[in-house]
């Protein structure tokens, strides 16, 4: 189903020029996956003194143990 938007055309030419985009919809679609991504770091924040960890958990342990 086509959607048609009606967006900043200055915004969207910006967006093209600072990210070297070869088409407005590669602009966009990036934009687009950036905002989504950057609003799930975010709300990882939330969680910020919300988790209790086992006083004895040793995370350097944890790290040796992937490399």
């Amino acid at each position: 189903m086509p959607t048609n938007l009606k967006l900043d055309d200055k915004l969207i030419e910006a967006t093209v020029t600072l990210g070297n985009f070869k088409s407005k919809q590669e602009a966009v679609n990036t934009a687009l996956a950036e905002y989504v991504h950057r609003r799930q770091r975010l709300r990882i924040l939330d969680l910020a003194g919300k988790i209790a960890f086992h006083p004895k958990w040793d995370y350097k342990k944890m790290r040796r143990g992937r490399a």
